[in-house]
């Protein structure tokens, strides 16, 4: 019996139609599969492809991404979500190269209290992204964040994403998973909590542009283990991405073992696109090799 592959897709993909974002999983795919003389090693019938985008409308109650950023941008909707966003940007900041000063010119003032409650400096760290990151984009950063703290913390939206990658897992089949940004929280959660209850058998777990390194949302997560089900896990980033920040090594991120492919040239315009993950030869191979070997 062959294998099955899962692709378990990230943030942005409401009212999009999701059999055309598995051909574009699948191209990207096949693409980084030829620049290894290889073909698509299963039917396109054996990868599944979770969709819960219209789910994550539900964050930005319908509203457009751009229309939503601006909304998550002029304040949170709880001191707790502050906190969250506060913290993960004060990383972003850091690992981006931004001092305190450059925020506050931003700003046009004087002086400028960071603090959580201080949406002024929210504003402000996301314009020097926009200005000073290549390819960074403080409103796919403002997004992202966001998604991740309501996935975290809503039990209705946590839920319904989680029974439907679920059900793409079965107990009866070999399965190898390849997930990218917010969906490496979702698979994760997922294969460490229900993986060896349900029986699953998953010989390679893939996270591309993954944020579980980031402190403030592993610190949001339960205790962090390697899901027993997995054979093996293979991480890969851009270290452009601002989105992924970290490799999933120590001291970023305690769990072992994982291997990390650093240095992942993604060509997408925020260097975070899936096409630009994919597409890699080494991922592909890493996922080939999994999908052909006993």
């Amino acid at each position: 019996m062959s294998k099955k592959l899962v692709f378990i897709h990230g943030r942005a993909q409401q009212r999009k139609d999701s059999k055309a974002l598995k051909q574009e999983w699948i191209s990207s795919f096949r693409e980084g599969l030829r620049k290894n003389g290889l073909k698509l090693p299963v039917s396109e019938e054996d990868i599944r492809f979770p969709y819960y985008g219209d789910t994550l409308e539900q964050l930005s109650e319908g509203k457009d991404p751009v229309d939503a950023a601006k909304v998550i941008i002029r304040g949170p909707a709880s001191q707790k979500e502050a906190e969250f966003v506060h913290d993960v940007l004060t990383e972003v900041q850091a690992k981006a190269g931004i001092s305190d000063a450059e925020v506050i010119a931003e700003a046009n003032v004087q002086a400028l209290e960071k603090g959580p409650l201080n949406w002024g400096w929210v504003q402000a760290v996301l314009k020097v992204i926009d200005r000073k990151v290549p390819f960074g984009s403080g409103a796919s950063v403002a997004l992202a964040t966001k998604d991740v703290y309501d996935y975290l913390t809503r039990d209705g939206i946590h839920q319904a994403i989680n029974d439907g990658v679920r059900a793409s897992i079965r107990k009866d089949e070999s399965t190898v998973v390849v997930s990218h940004s917010l969906g490496t929280i979702v698979a994760y959660n997922i294969l460490r909590a229900a993986g060896q209850n349900e029986g699953w058998k998953v010989p390679l777990f893939v996270t591309l542009g993954s944020p579980l390194g980031v402190t403030r949302i592993k610190e949001s997560m339960e205790v962090l283990k390697f899901p027993s089900c997995v054979g093996s896990w293979f991480n890969a980033m851009d270290e452009r991405d601002v989105v992924a920040l970290y490799p999933l090594e120590k001291p970023h991120f305690n769990v072992t073992p994982i291997t990390n492919k650093k240095d992942v040239n993604n060509h997408t315009e925020n260097r975070h696109g899936i096409s630009g993950y994919l597409n890699d030869s080494e991922v592909a191979k890493r996922i080939y090799d999994a999908l052909v070997g006993e």
